[in-house]
């Protein structure tokens, strides 16, 4: 089907149902992770993303990444947007009040629908805290039900959790939290054909990057519902037409870094994706500059599930190269690390992706790797995953008491030096002119 997304045509498939069923029965919702992930964004502090989805009408948003652009931002955006930003478990340190609007009630076609926001419980651990010094998340199960139930008092007669948990974090939630109809799961990209019924409550996973649109319609019947009609819908850009006042806002935000994205930094010889529980080539790629231009002997990056995707003999322009690194701590550090605390970054990491209980889980791919392989038993509990560490270049074993030279980038730390990790991957880029990424086996994965 070619090429997938585009928020021109997203905008098309929004009209087409406005269209159908009035634009007084249809509710717009926003998983998070929008405002952020590409070069217009970081240069805009999200203004691009926030004027497309005014656009696009946009009833209501939950976050994660937006916070990275710090609490300023995201709460200057929140009191002026003509959506609603919702977060029932984000919480002032001090007081604990509320940070911002945990629900908000909406009347569609008659029908009184409570929207609940939920941002991703560990923000505070996946991003940097220092962003957002003053502000506790968690999930908040009793704050939740508390939710619910004000709701159902108040007259909702239909309750939807807008979520950035992840999709085993909230198929949890629905077993233990009490009067959810809907939960809109985000975060961990899934994209399921189908609905997933825990209980009475139904979960809707639309996937990522705007390759598609959920649509859910909800039939009520003496003020509760009595049944779900869902459709996922593939956003095939070369075959939906594009909604033009959309592509002329696109093409509008787009315009002050037309001339920079388009620079053609170098080709690609090789597939380079992101996506990939353990590695990507677009990773390894990025893993390989580390090591060349940092001059270091392992380098590690995050298994960050954004990004897109070019296709053997195509051109890497600036936009690729950002479209994979662009954040707001994106300085590449150089250090020294022994081989005991590379194995317990590794630890800690699995252990966040593999806990057998979903609340303990962040989401995302385990850190990507160069110049060092390992063995991985996904199996196994916390501290025994992780085993072989091996020195590619030289075929030894690591020594847990040994130093090595690291790199890496997206670093919680406050402060980190280094140049960004843009500058560091194409410099590496341009160097080579035509860059092949051979296939990794340096990983093994075993007990899955």
């Amino acid at each position: 089907y070619g090429r997938m997304g585009g928020m021109d045509r997203v905008a098309t498939l929004i009209n087409a149902v406005r269209a159908e069923r009035g634009e007084d029965k249809v509710l717009l919702l926003d998983g998070g992770d929008t405002w952020q992930g590409s070069w217009t964004s970081l240069q805009t502090k999200a203004q691009d993303m926030i004027d497309v989805m005014s656009a696009l009408k946009v009833d209501a948003m939950v976050g994660h990444w937006e916070f990275t652009y710090g609490a300023e931002r995201v709460k200057e955006v929140a009191d002026k947007a003509p959506f609603a930003f919702l977060a029932q478990n984000v919480r002032d340190n001090e007081w604990q009040e509320p940070v911002f609007e945990p629900r908000k009630m909406f009347e569609k076609g008659g029908v009184k629908v409570a929207v609940i926001g939920q941002a991703l419980p560990r923000t505070a651990v996946a991003n940097p805290r220092w962003m957002f010094p003053k502000w506790e998340f968690g999930i908040r199960e009793e704050d939740m039900q508390k939710q619910v139930d004000e709701a159902r008092a108040e007259g909702a007669q239909i309750v939807v959790l807008l979520s950035h948990d992840g999709f085993d974090v909230d198929r949890k939630l629905a077993g233990r939290v009490k009067g959810l109809d809907v939960i809109l799961t985000a975060h961990t990209h899934d994209a399921m054909p189908g609905l997933v019924r825990v209980g009475d409550t139904v979960l809707v996973a639309t996937g990522s990057h705007g390759k598609f649109v959920s649509r859910l319609d909800i039939e009520v019947k003496d003020k509760k519902v009595a049944g779900v009609r869902f459709k996922l819908m593939p956003v095939f850009t070369d075959a939906i037409k594009p909604d033009s006042a959309m592509s002329a806002l696109v093409e509008k935000v787009r315009a002050p870094f037309a001339k920079d994205l388009a620079k053609v930094i170098g080709k690609t010889d090789s597939l380079l994706y992101r996506r990939g529980n353990f590695n990507g080539t677009f990773d390894d790629l990025i893993c390989d500059a580390m090591l060349a231009e940092r001059d270091v002997e392992i380098a590690l990056s995050p298994g960050f599930r954004w990004g897109g995707t070019l296709i053997p003999d195509s051109p890497i322009t600036w936009e690729d190269v950002t479209n994979a690194t662009a954040i707001t701590y994106p300085n590449c550090y150089r250090n020294q690390m022994t081989g005991a605390q590379l194995k317990e970054v590794l630890e800690d990491v699995a252990d966040n992706i593999f806990h057998p209980n979903p609340y303990f889980q962040g989401g995302g791919d385990m850190v990507r790797i160069g110049g060092m392989g390992y063995s991985i038993d996904v199996s196994k509990p916390m501290g025994s995953r992780i085993s072989d560490l091996t020195h590619l270049k030289s075929g030894k074993p690591i020594d847990a008491a040994k130093s090595y030279s690291v790199a890496g980038w997206a670093s919680v730390n406050e402060g980190t030096q280094g140049p960004p990790i843009w500058d560091v991957v194409s410099a590496h880029i341009s160097k080579r002119g035509t860059v092949k990424v051979e296939p990794n086996t340096a990983v093994k994965v075993s007990g899955a």
